[in-house]
């Protein structure tokens, strides 16, 4: 009984169309959590996600690789928290009750988290709390999931990261360096484009790399949706 109840519940994912965000989907969803929103924040102009500079286009295509629909919403980081709690407050209306989160262990995330959904009246859950690093990328990797590095900030990873596969190979290499394994304070960005949630596969036909504000990004800028991985997913 009390995975029927859990099952018939509305949940949001907070997404970045990252690794984390993607891994924290995916154990909701073996845990019989039903995921009906995807929840990004763009920049002012809603042209790219705040967190991980992706175009809305990529994001949107994602969106209809896992077959679920994403809300897509411009702010500041001035207003980000008042939008933040009008969009889910939004959300409940409509029946939401509970909001998933990939963070790990930045404490002053979770106690944000916390705070705001309290005073919306959402449950948050975060899957991958207090998980160790190795274990998250394993976790990612050994479930079947395919992403490729997006962004990197250049003081420590140069542009030649830029596009590899997160894989077991990119593990390894990363732990040479003095950096955080799942890139925790911002040291590269990734983006998912295929893995046990996906319906459809994400190809990738055309990228340059590009150098703006100390950072090395990945701008995609042709891709499309592969019906050959097509594949039945429990929502």
């Amino acid at each position: 009984m009390e995975k029927t109840e859990s099952y018939h519940k509305k949940r949001f994912v907070s997404w970045s169309g990252g690794k984390e965000s993607c891994l924290a989907c995916y154990k909701a969803m073996q845990d019989d959590f039903v995921v009906s929103y995807l929840l990004n924040f763009m920049d002012k102009d809603g042209e790219r996600s705040r967190a991980h500079g992706l175009r809305i286009e990529l994001l949107r295509l994602q969106s209809d690789a896992i077959g679920i629909p994403i809300i897509l919403k411009p702010t500041t980081w001035e207003t980000y928290e008042q939008v933040f709690k009008n969009t889910v407050s939004e959300l409940k209306q409509i029946g939401v009750e509970e909001g998933i989160f990939g963070d790990i262990d930045l404490q002053e995330h979770r106690d944000w988290v916390e705070r705001v959904c309290a005073e919306v009246g959402i449950k948050p859950i975060l899957p991958l709390w207090s998980k160790k690093r190795e274990r998250v990328l394993e976790e990612f990797i050994r479930a079947g999931f395919e992403a490729i590095v997006v962004a990197t900030k250049a003081d420590f990873l140069g542009e030649e990261w830029l596009g590899c596969r997160v894989d077991r190979k990119f593990r390894r290499e990363l732990s040479n360096k003095q950096i955080d394994l799942c890139g925790e304070a911002g040291e590269y960005h990734t983006f998912v484009i295929d893995g046990p949630i996906f319906r459809k596969r994400i190809n990738i036909l055309e990228s340059a790399k590009v150098l703006r504000n100390g950072r090395w990004f990945l701008e995609i800028t042709k891709l499309e949706l592969d019906d050959k991985g097509l594949r039945g997913t429990k929502r």
